[in-house]
């Protein structure tokens, strides 16, 4: 049984970690999940899973601690701090949005703790300080996006020095068939149609935007230690290949899924022994 503590469990990759969890009760436990804002689905987790003793929310709620005297909240920015400090768990997926997802990721890898990211500013912002962890403490990072999933998936078996090239592919975006003269009359609206992939808001802005993109090249860098003038992007509507990696024998290896972000979170959590018994129709 692996202990997890979910950070962002209330948003688009955390509904999905939740939902891995459902399926997989007998190799899964949460025993800690955050929650920014969304109160009413927090409560929801916490009526179902009775395993949970930690939690963090944005700000003090008197509610919340009446309605649940066995759970040790924690709040605001200090908060944060302790329940990764202070909770026992195996593994901290971190799948916050933003520049507030690099302290969780730093304090558990600090602790010696197995860390499954999709927060991508936590290497964006601090990749050199994390990786400096990594080397010192032998921790672990498991990439969490598609296409570092994707990635790490077709490197496995092979050596860096084998490696021409790594390839993440992008969708484009909602505006990916505009032209600049249209691209005058956008509206937010407009930016949140992302036209193959279901997700959060910042991360269907950032993609409308491509500065998505940038962060994923950026986090490639560090996760696989490899030269910006190796990493490439190409453009890929269906969004059905994630990411290639191309090789010095002049062989290609890609990796094949839906726009779906279920797969690369079962592998994050565990062995492909479990991520083979998760059941999609789920």
């Amino acid at each position: 049984m692996k202990k997890l503590l979910v950070l962002g469990a209330t948003g688009s990759i955390g509904t999905h970690t939740v939902d891995l969890v459902r399926v997989n009760p007998d190799c899964f436990e949460l025993c800690g999940v955050s929650a920014y804002s969304n109160k009413s689905k927090l409560m929801a987790i916490l009526d179902e899973f009775k395993s949970i003793r930690d939690v963090w929310f944005k700000a003090h709620d008197q509610e919340l601690i009446d309605k649940y005297p066995d759970i040790r909240f924690h709040f605001g920015p200090s908060g944060m701090e302790d329940i990764v400090n202070d909770t026992e768990y195996d593994l901290l997926v971190n799948v916050i949005s933003g520049f507030s997802g690099f302290i969780p990721t730093y304090l558990a890898l600090k602790r010696k703790k197995k860390v499954a990211l999709a927060n991508k500013e936590s290497l964006v912002i601090g990749g050199d300080l994390i990786n400096r962890l990594l080397k010192e403490n032998g921790d672990t990072l498991i990439p969490i996006d598609s296409e570092h999933s994707a990635i790490s998936m077709c490197l496995r078996g092979f050596d860096k020095d084998d490696v021409r090239k790594l390839i993440l592919t992008a969708s484009g975006g909602s505006f990916r068939d505009l032209s600049r003269e249209q691209l005058k009359d956008v509206t937010v609206k407009d930016a949140l149609k992302h036209p193959t992939w279901s997700m959060g808001s910042k991360i269907t802005i950032d993609s409308a935007t491509m500065m998505n993109k940038g962060f994923e090249v950026i986090e490639a860098h560090y996760l696989f230690d490899m030269d910006y003038d190796k990493i490439d992007t190409v453009l890929h509507k269906e969004s059905i290949i994630h990411s290639f990696v191309q090789y010095k024998d002049g062989s290609t290896l890609a990796l094949m899924d839906n726009p779906d972000m279920h797969n690369p979170i079962a592998l994050a959590l565990a062995d492909p022994k479990i991520m083979d018994r998760y059941d999609q129709s789920s």
